[in-house]
């Protein structure tokens, strides 16, 4: 007997954005719906030359329902204009459209994906990718590089330096950057020399 699919686990054969987010809406493909708020998707321009990559939506995303918007994505917003980029012209989303977390007394305390969550959410992921047809991707953060490169991807050793597409997304885009996620700049120690590094690395994409 064939596996029962579970509604929504598949995007719609469409390349139209709008109509991507509100499939995306009724998803089922793994379990994380059931306690999040709603479906982050991606925002941004039709045609945008990057791409943005985060690992899932945080407390701020979930209860918006747009991604970054919360802490690290106005640290995003900074270091983007640092580096001579405009937020606006940047399409972003994430690897997983919801919200993981563990609950500590009445707060919401982000939870890593499971890498079963990561490719349950890739057909979306390349949905987006086929409808914005970027140049370009910033990876931010280990998941979302592993979720394009694999788990044997080592951020540690390839930050910063740009990047063919792998073979499963041959043709979707013409190279890619991976950084670290905002939020491990906020969680710095350094936090001056991780900005600072953050930030060179987005230059990378200029």
């Amino acid at each position: 007997m064939a596996a029962r699919r579970e509604p929504g686990a598949e995007p719609p054969d469409t390349t139209d954005l709008t109509a991507l987010r509100e499939a995306a809406r009724e998803c089922r493909g793994c379990g994380l719906y059931r306690d999040a708020t709603d479906t982050v998707f991606g925002a941004g321009p039709r045609e945008a030359r990057i791409f943005a990559l985060g690992e899932q939506p945080g407390d701020h995303e979930d209860r918006q329902g747009e991604p970054f918007v919360g802490p690290a994505g106005r640290l995003l917003d900074r270091a983007l204009g640092d580096a001579g980029l405009d937020r606006d012209s940047l399409y972003l989303t994430n690897a997983v459209k919801h919200f993981k977390f563990k609950l500590r007394g009445k707060r919401r305390i982000h939870d890593k994906p499971a890498r079963s969550e990561v490719v349950a959410c890739r057909p979306w992921l390349l949905s987006e990718l086929q409808a914005v047809g970027p140049r370009q991707i910033l990876l931010l953060g280990a998941t979302a590089a592993q979720s394009l490169y694999g788990t044997g991807f080592r951020l540690t050793q390839r930050r910063g330096e740009p990047l063919d597409p792998p073979e499963d997304f041959a043709g979707l885009f013409t190279s890619a950057v991976a950084t670290v996620h905002p939020s491990a700049v906020l969680r710095a120690p350094e936090r001056d020399t991780a900005y600072d590094a953050f930030v060179a690395d987005l230059r990378v994409l200029g």
